[in-house]
């Protein structure tokens, strides 16, 4: 690598070289990162004769250089150029499958196999092969771990003398003294078994698996579940009872609970693997006995598995076997003493309805939901509020308002906040189902009492929820029936409820349109302006500007503005600042009346405010700044387009010298030139000479 050293045009590669030498973890970090740019520089064949053996040599770093060198290697193929060379990546990334950090392990077996399939055959053979059969056979279990996850990748591209040698190897892996080479072997168990002919699959992989799945460790039988439903979908139907089931039946019946927590886990797919007539004759006394499991995190994960479970059963037994062997244990789970397994029954249970039909969703199910609408723990009442329209699908809205609604009126009054924000969130969609008929008989009330909850939240997502029934009901709706309750909280003894009227109408005014705005809302936000807490005032600056792209600008001008300018002038900081950033809001355009003059320079027409007209304008920016170019033309930036006027080009304004003063006044500039910035040019006009 001194090489490098002697080439000035190499001389910032030699810095990032010298740093892989760094004491400093941070920045060999940094050149570990900059590989590539490394690469590139040297050039390929440098980079396979001098950078790699460095790099090989030199693996004894942090774990964090470790990982990202393993994962910079993955991707080097064409800087070392190409498929041809790719074998010059092995040597590096070996080292790093062997360390002790199992990320760094992880990394490098996860670049070894993207480079594998940049290997040819021969080169498979005679370079990635060797690699394979040193690592499984490493004095290390690190090493050993590692080759599990290489087999898969080179087994399909070897010569049959090559591939009899891997299932040895694989063999004994999974046989391995130590636990952890076994459960890497377990884990690639299903994934190797894929790319195995049949036959071997037969002879070879259930023998594995068997052994496997009576492991000492629980941690290697649990990943052997795993690799059962892999194995299941590969065998023919006739081989499946006797090669997988009885392994299949021990493990749902295994002593540890992780075991039978990873049956749970993956039943559905074990299901689809091994087909109906296994299914109803030997995986439903087990999903059975999972659901009656005296573990209750086993209980969670079978409870979770229920309706996709149903779903998967055969059509012509599928109502049978539910309601005779699935929905006992359901019942029970409805009252189960553990609330993660009601929570998980609960997330799923609404959808055996679509399964069952109306009347059995009427008969059965109804009575279940109803009892979890009213159990104690806040999270199987929101799972069933969040899944009712898979039940509404079935049996109707009125069917369903009598029977749950009375429980969903008393959740919407529920002691925790989250339950009643639950509802909230439910109501759009309920209220869409019911029609507004119904909704304004039942639930009217209750949405305009979420406006004075205690909880800002509630009352925050009452609002939006208003909006959205607005949509759904039409502007009319909304102004016969929720803008004059709204209306009336304006006179509220409790402030908060007074603000919430002003949120409301932000909310409100856009669905509603401008003639409702204009004529009923803007009045009483007007008179909210004389409010006596300063948190209304300054809201009510907020709504204003809110509102005003509802409002004509006739309103704008002889309404609003008068009324910002009164609170532009408040006692209060926060008053002021509002309204002010109101008042120079795009909606109120520059007008004329603060036109003292105008001017012609060079071609165009500037307008000259008076002196008290520019400190407004001024004052009522607090972000403006102001660059000088030289002593008579100065510019001033308003973000957001602020002032508009007739002239196409920009927005201009000119004062005269007595202005001065309060230009030199303003903060030092800013830097300017974003499109979303409106320069406005200020020409300092010096008084004319006399005559």
């Amino acid at each position: 690598m001194a090489g490098a050293d002697g080439d000035d045009s190499l001389y910032p590669i030699a810095v990032l070289i010298d740093e892989l030498r760094n004491e400093d973890v941070q920045l060999r970090l940094n050149s570990i990162k900059k590989l590539s740019t490394i690469a590139l520089a040297l050039g390929v064949e440098r980079t396979r004769t001098e950078l790699l053996p460095f790099l090989t040599d030199t693996i004894y770093d942090e774990d964090e250089v470790l990982l990202a060198l393993a994962e910079q290697l993955g991707n080097f193929t064409m800087l070392v150029g190409g498929p041809e060379y790719v074998h010059c990546l092995l040597p590096p990334l070996e080292s790093l499958a062997t360390v002790e950090e199992t990320v760094v392990r992880d990394k490098a077996v996860e670049s070894l196999r993207k480079i594998s399939q940049e290997h040819s055959p021969v080169d498979l053979e005679v370079h990635f092969e060797p690699l394979v059969k040193r690592l499984a056979s490493g004095d290390w279990f690190t090493s050993r771990t590692s080759a599990c996850g290489l087999f898969s990748v080179c087994y399909p591209r070897v010569s049959s003398t090559v591939k009899a040698e891997i299932r040895q190897h694989f063999r004994t892996l999974c046989s391995d003294d130590t636990p952890m080479v076994r459960r890497a072997a377990a884990s690639k168990l299903g994934e190797f078994a894929k790319v195995l002919e049949l036959d071997y699959v037969k002879s070879d992989i259930i023998s594995l698996f068997t052994a496997l799945a009576s492991d000492e460790q629980d941690s290697v039988r649990l990943l052997a579940v795993e690799a059962c439903v892999s194995i299941a979908t590969l065998l023919p139907q006739e081989d499946l009872e006797t090669l997988v089931m009885p392994t299949l039946r021990q493990a749902a019946e295994d002593k540890s609970w992780r075991v039978r927590y990873m049956v749970a886990d993956k039943f559905s797919e074990l299901q689809k693997a091994v087909g109906p007539e296994i299914t109803k004759n030997d995986l439903v006394p087990a999903f059975q006995n999972l659901l009656k499991d005296c573990e209750a995190e086993v209980r969670a994960a079978a409870a979770n598995k229920v309706k996709e479970f149903c779903e998967n059963l055969p059509e012509d037994s599928r109502e049978q076997i539910i309601m005779t062997h699935i929905l006992p244990c359901v019942k029970e789970l409805v009252s189960d003493t553990n609330q993660h397994v009601k929570s998980a029954l609960a997330s799923v249970i609404m959808g055996l309805s679509t399964i069952l039909g109306k009347d059995n969703t009427i008969e059965h199910l109804l009575p279940l939901f109803l009892a979890q609408l009213k159990d104690e723990c806040p999270e199987v009442r929101l799972n069933i509020i969040s899944n009712l329209d898979c039940v509404n699908e079935v049996i109707g809205i009125r069917q369903l308002s009598q029977s749950l609604l009375p429980a969903i009126v008393e959740l919407a009054e529920d002691a925790k906040w989250r339950v009643r924000l639950a509802i909230i969130e439910y109501m759009p969609l309920l209220a869409g189902q019911l029609g507004v008929e119904f909704f304004d008989e039942k639930l009217n009330t209750l949405c305009m009492a979420w406006l004075i909850d205690h909880v800002y939240a509630i009352r925050e997502a009452a609002t939006c929820n208003l909006m959205k029934l607005v949509e759904k009901f039409g502007a009319e709706w909304a102004q016969n029936t929720i803008v004059p309750k709204v209306l009336g909280m304006a006179n509220d003894p409790n402030y908060l409820h007074r603000m919430t009227t002003l949120f409301c109408i932000n909310a409100l005014s856009e669905a509603c349109g401008q003639d409702i705005t204009t004529k009923q809302m803007l009045p009483v936000v007007l008179k909210m302006s004389n409010d006596q807490v300063a948190n209304v005032r300054f809201n009510v600056a907020k709504s204003l500007q809110k509102i005003g792209p509802v409002l004509d600008s006739n309103a704008l001008q002889t309404e609003v503005k008068p009324v910002l300018e009164k609170l532009a002038t408040d006692t209060d900081m926060d008053v002021k600042y509002f309204a002010q950033e109101a008042i120079s809001g795009k909606h109120f355009c520059l007008p004329l009346e603060v036109i003292e003059r105008s001017v012609q320079v060079g071609g165009r027409v500037f307008f000259l405010p008076t002196r008290q007209n520019l400190l407004c304008l001024l004052n009522a920016k607090r972000d403006c700044s102001v660059q000088s170019f030289d002593k008579e033309i100065m510019w001033l930036s308003y973000p957001n387009s602020i002032y508009q006027t007739t002239l196409p080009f920009c927005t201009v304004l000119c004062c005269n010298t007595d202005c001065i003063g309060l230009i030199k006044e303003l903060p030092r500039p800013v830097v300017m030139g974003t499109s979303s910035v409106v320069k406005v040019l200020l020409i300092i006009i010096p008084p004319p000479n006399p005559r």
